[in-house]
């Protein structure tokens, strides 16, 4: 009989006790941080101050050798706290984001009947600490929301201070169900568990071929339309699509504010446009907006999904740009495709997004770190103006991966591994692969080849104290920003991915993509005639 056995699942992040203690005194940790670099650079100087030495000078020579093993004792003391600081940031990040999320379902709680006697915010705040499952008011049980995700389980209604340039009337969002086909058959349990363990043995279990479908539970009511600017054609399609949207399906659209404008000064009768006026509105796009329609290239998806810092609704993409990746549909024939969507069933795409922030050497605590900025494609740290070679340290997991030394390096999405990471030498990945492609940029070594590694990880790239200059990074080519010598960029993996309408299923509008796109693989074929195997 063969021996038992159990397998646990461990947090990538290892042991919380040292981010913990380290939280416990951000202040100090910082002071012994830059104390230890104040003292390599006192010891540098003091080797630059030496005067030469003799060869025989046997105790000076010593000496000398002494400090260097100093200086560079300091140097991993303090690159070592730096990513100590970086891991604190990163569970005081995660337990904030965690924190929140709790506090949100407990106060959305009453209008789904769940956790309705928790009236005391003593009570609250210790239940929003602690990670909770958020169960269906609809007395099935738990294993049944986890089969099937379902918009209105998440979706809450509008908070009813809204401002006033919504719709208020409007409270509910269009709730939808997103399934799972299993080897090419309709199967709503969606396979989560890859690994089984049962009598002693580890069995793979079958893999779900993961085409989604979405199927609409309440008619949508309110589309956000995207356009590309400055195109003409684009111009003439939306006028022609918002009003067919409005007359013909009775929908609510809503557009940029550039939009609006544009077609007010064609015609007044576009009126019932609505749009948003600043940044606290667009916060309240997605409680309020069923589907998204963009009408350019991958540029304006781009744009799309950026407007929205959580979920996004579904987008269906037309292709009115050069090239087409994410934009399977025709503009010609558009009415079709918005009656087989706003109908349903209908396939799509889940896109990942990476979540990124920067942590600044000169940061006084370990938890005053810059804002989150979600990327579709790729997020690029390049040596910018600067003629010297980026230095770069990466840690995966708090795991040293490499040196980068070369023009810079990329952090891509599978969704953007068709965008700059292939033109740097990565691979094509279909974009329901989850992982985080590693390219780096024109690398000064002929080993680097790059690495595709898994979804759950934190990838933390960091400029070292030594760099001869500072590295600028760009999400998505937007926001560019200054990393200087110990500040630390952060990625990994966000749990808002961007889904998008697929013409036909996501492997077939993926391989015609490449192929339409970039002619992958064009070659005339081979004759016939000439010489054959005997």
């Amino acid at each position: 009989m063969s021996s038992t056995y159990k397998l646990n699942h461990t947090n990538s992040l290892g042991n919380g006790e040292d981010a913990n203690s380290l939280r416990s005194n951000p202040e100090t940790g910082f002071s012994n941080l830059t104390s230890l670099a104040q003292s390599e650079k006192a010891v540098e100087e003091l080797l630059i101050q030496q005067t030469p030495m003799q060869a025989s000078d046997d105790h000076l020579i010593e000496f000398s050798e002494a400090l260097r093993t100093v200086a560079k004792a300091l140097r991993g003391s303090a690159e070592g706290k730096a990513l100590a600081q970086a891991e604190a940031a990163e569970w005081k990040r995660r337990y904030e984001l965690e924190r929140s999320k709790n506090l949100d379902l407990l106060r959305q709680a009453p209008s789904n009947g769940v956790c309705a006697d928790e009236s005391n915010s003593m009570e609250m705040d210790h239940i929003a600490k602690s990670p909770r499952l958020h169960v269906p008011g609809n007395g099935k049980s738990a294993r049944y929301a986890l089969e099937r995700i379902c918009a209105h389980e998440v979706l809450q209604d509008c908070e009813p201070n809204s401002p006033i340039g919504f719709n208020n009337k409007l409270k509910r969002k269009a709730s939808f169900k997103l399934s799972w086909g299993c080897k090419g058959q309709a199967n709503d349990q969606h396979k989560k568990e890859i690994v089984s363990f049962e009598s002693g043995n580890i069995t793979t279990a079958d893999r779900s071929s993961k085409q989604i479908s979405l199927t609409w539970e309440t008619n949508p009511q309110n589309v956000m339309i995207f356009t590309k600017p400055n195109s003409t054609s684009v111009q003439v399609l939306s006028v022609e699509m918002i009003r067919w949207l409005r007359e013909q399906k009775g929908l609510n659209v809503y557009v940029e504010p550039r939009v609006k404008a544009e077609l007010l000064s064609e015609s007044s009768s576009f009126d019932f446009v609505q749009t948003w006026e600043d940044d606290k509105e667009i916060s309240l796009l997605h409680p309020k907006v069923d589907l998204v329609i963009t009408l350019g290239g991958d540029g304006t998806v781009l744009w799309a999904a950026s407007m929205f810092k959580g979920p996004v609704p579904p987008i269906v993409p037309f292709s009115m740009g050069s090239l087409g990746f994410m934009t399977p549909f025709h503009s010609e024939q558009y009415q079709e495709c918005l009656e087989a969507v706003l109908k349903g069933p209908l396939s799509i795409t889940l896109r990942h997004r990476l979540q990124c922030h920067i942590i600044r050497d000169k940061a006084r605590h370990d938890y005053e770190t810059e804002e989150n900025m979600l990327v579709l494609n790729e997020v690029t740290i390049d040596r910018g103006i600067s003629s010297f070679l980026t230095n770069l340290e990466c840690y995966c997991d708090n795991s040293f991966v490499t040196r980068v030394q070369g023009d810079g390096l990329i952090l891509s999405t599978t969704s953007g591994s068709t965008a700059y990471s292939l033109a740097a030498g990565g691979s094509m990945v279909h974009p329901q692969v989850p992982g985080i492609l590693f390219t780096p940029i024109c690398p000064h070594s002929l080993s680097f080849r790059p690495l595709i590694l898994p979804d759950h990880v934190t990838v933390r790239v960091q400029v070292p104290f030594n760099s001869r200059s500072s590295a600028w990074v760009s999400f998505d080519g937007k926001g560019r920003k200054q990393l200087e010598a110990g500040d630390a960029l952060v990625c990994s993996m966000a749990p808002w991915p961007v889904s998008t309408a697929c013409q036909v299923e996501s492997t077939n509008d993926f391989l015609r993509s490449i192929h339409d796109g970039l002619h992958w693989n064009l070659r005339k074929t081979q004759s016939s005639d000439g010489p054959r195997d005997t």
